[in-house]
């Protein structure tokens, strides 16, 4: 006789450790190299660590890869899916963004990256990616999506539009993330984007 495991939904945790050094950070991320389900965030002697990634977190970075994908392809706009790899300034920041693109041409630097944020933090994560003056940072919290833009000054302003999507209006991505259906989401923008 099997016994049915009742499902039970993902959590994330999240630790966060204080006056931590740089050689502290890179020994525990070493320690936890092989681990997928930990995310680990540093930024000026904070250390932020995530775990387990949760099923919400999963399936909202693909469905807005799979739109942004889908949108791009639409409009014949050459990108470069460059994932969630880590982006450095040793000694100072390391993180790690859930997804990210170079548009036009590959470039080490990409040009979007994007947050899914299900378990808030403590760590300004537009403060990880300013080191390397990325273009654009992308958050989607509760159902929202907030674009910042790297200005002249050396900070991150809010903007209402992607420098790189001008006619790509947010709301738009919200409506089809909320879809239940992934499938289904990703046939109708692809519909709605061609009938605009």
């Amino acid at each position: 006789m099997s016994i049915p495991l009742v499902e039970q939904p993902t959590e994330e945790k999240l630790v966060t450790l204080k006056d931590v050094s740089w050689e502290q950070f890179k020994g525990i991320e070493a320690q936890l190299q092989d681990n997928r389900n930990v995310r680990l965030s540093y930024l000026s002697g904070i250390l932020e660590i995530m775990s387990p990634i949760g099923d919400k977190h999963e399936k909202v970075k693909s469905t807005v890869g799979l739109l942004l994908e889908a949108y791009m392809k639409e409009l014949g706009i050459r990108f470069y899916r460059r994932g969630g790899f880590t982006l450095e300034e040793p000694g100072y920041a390391s993180g790690t963004p859930d997804e990210s693109y170079s548009i036009g041409t590959e470039r080490e630097v990409p040009d979007i990256v994007i947050e899914i944020i299900v378990t808030s933090g403590t760590i300004n994560r537009k403060e990880l990616y300013k080191p390397k003056k990325v273009p654009e940072v992308w958050f989607w919290k509760s159902n929202e999506i907030k674009i910042f833009r790297f200005g002249e000054s050396g900070e991150y302003e809010e903007v209402n539009r992607s420098r790189f999507f001008p006619n790509l209006d947010p709301a738009l991505l919200l409506r089809y993330i909320a879809m239940p259906d992934q499938y289904d989401a990703i046939i109708q923008f692809e519909q709605a984007i061609r009938n605009q």
